[in-house]
């Protein structure tokens, strides 16, 4: 029996909420009651229940009338209908509009706990299919009906029909390069082909060689044992070389050799290996800027250049982020199996007209935290990133009001746990502040904190 279960019960017989809520009680499951249709509707819209159950005829407004408007508050929370007539007909309509099942009163309680758990189970496994059928797919990257992303989709098309063995990824941080590259790599060569990644400026500079080429026992100091290189490893799949633009130097032309035989010689081997392999490279830096700067070889350049893609920046495919808002609203939701954020036209509008810099990245990290802190809620203004408010010419005043409550918040901690470590000795909590007694008389007044 699972555990962690809350349950709306919307029945008008005091009497039988009662009891309903004590059997379930034992059985391990909370219980919030409501005995009309706007009480439900109410507390099914705070509480957020994992299952509903609901009477047929309600005083007022019935069960039946009340079930749509349930479904779409929560289209994924099953909804088992009670009723002490059985009405045939009232069956096949609970059923049609959504109920997940329909219980004659009197019932037997083993069989309601049973019922209960067994459809909760079902929608949790329902919802852990879909995440991992959605992060199995999550191409967000390639998300969108704008002319950029189109564009960008017919590309990747077009590549996977060709021989081309060098494809460079141009475009700002967070567009979505590596989700660009798997795909690539998916589409050309498939799935179950190793995709191996490095990224470029994450290793220091001594060891990338060693990494990407690989390198015999003794080869260099501190090598202790044979390294393989990650291209032996992505021998009949992609190698894909985040940030190129951050490849020292001196290893330029190594990679440029590699490029143009396929052949390599690992650190301390005398004999050379050949690797077949699709290279991705992707950066964010101006190469041709590099080159006349001297920070990279323009023979390795032009090597590289043949296939150039440009991933567009979020604020170029403007049209797509209203579709990447709700997939990511679904998919986060999912993920942490819990009720997707809403957002009203004023706050879905601030997100639209936002700069966006750290494109989609920015835009995911902002959803993924607003689900996690707030699920099932309205988003508020207050609830956004201070940044976000302040990049709208309309909301800099709401702005610097946030960023003001939030130092007077942050004022009002240090106080009150300075004047809680001195048992509210005034003398002693200055001392402790660094401030006058008088200079702490008035933020206390300040603070509203007598």
């Amino acid at each position: 029996m699972m555990n962690n279960i809350t349950v709306l019960i919307i029945d008008d017989e005091v009497n039988l909420t009662r009891t309903l809520e004590f059997a379930l009680n034992q059985g391990g499951i909370g219980c919030q009651v409501a005995h009309d249709g706007d009480g439900g509707i109410q507390l099914a819209n705070t509480c957020q229940p994992d299952a509903i159950l609901l009477d047929v005829r309600l005083q007022g407004e019935s069960g039946l009338d009340l079930l749509p408007r349930l479904k779409a508050l929560l289209p994924d929370t099953p909804v088992i209908m009670m009723s002490a007539h059985g009405d045939t007909k009232d069956i096949v309509q609970a059923i049609k509009v959504g109920a997940v099942d329909y219980l004659t009163k009197p019932f037997d309680v083993d069989e309601l706990l049973l019922l209960i758990n067994e459809n909760v189970a079902r929608k949790k496994l329902k919802n852990e299919v879909q995440y991992l059928r959605d992060k199995t797919t999550f191409s967000e990257g390639l998300i969108g009906n704008s002319v950029a992303a189109k564009e960008l989709s017919e590309n990747i098309r077009r590549l996977s029909n060709s021989t081309i063995k060098t494809i460079l990824l141009l475009g700002e941080t967070g567009v979505g390069k590596t989700l660009v590259a798997r795909e690539i790599h998916n589409k050309t060569i498939g799935k179950s082909a190793p995709f191996v990644e490095i990224n470029c400026a994450s290793l220091p500079s001594e060891l990338i060689e060693a990494e990407l080429f690989g390198a015999e026992k003794g080869a260099y100091t501190g090598a202790v044992a044979k390294r393989v290189g990650l291209i032996e490893v992505a021998d009949k799949g992609t190698l894909f070389l985040d940030e190129i633009g951050e490849l020292p130097i001196h290893l330029q032309s190594k990679l440029l050799t590699f490029l143009e035989s396929w052949s390599y010689r690992p650190l301390g081997s005398p004999r050379e290996k050949i690797a077949d392999v699709l290279v991705i490279m992707a950066t964010n830096r101006d190469l041709k800027k590099q080159v006349r700067n001297n920070e990279f070889r323009d023979d390795l350049y032009f090597r590289i250049n043949t296939m150039p893609i440009h991933i567009p920046s979020l604020v170029e495919r403007a049209d797509d982020i209203d579709m990447l808002i709700n997939y990511f609203i679904g998919f986060y939701s999912r993920r942490e199996g819990s009720f997707p954020i809403r957002l009203d036209e004023k706050i879905r509008r601030i997100l639209l007209d936002y700069s966006w810099p750290g494109n989609i990245r920015e835009l995911k990290n902002i959803i993924e935290r607003l689900t996690i802190l707030y699920s099932g809620n309205i988003i508020q203004l207050k609830h956004l990133p201070v940044e976000m408010i302040s990049d709208n010419p309309n909301l800099k005043q709401v702005a610097v009001t946030t960023i003001d409550d939030s130092l007077l918040n942050s004022e009002r901690e240090l106080v009150l746990e300075a004047l809680n470590q001195c048992h509210w000795r005034k003398g002693l909590a200055a001392e402790k502040l660094g401030i006058s007694r008088h200079a702490l008389k008035r933020r206390i007044q300040k603070l509203g904190l007598e």
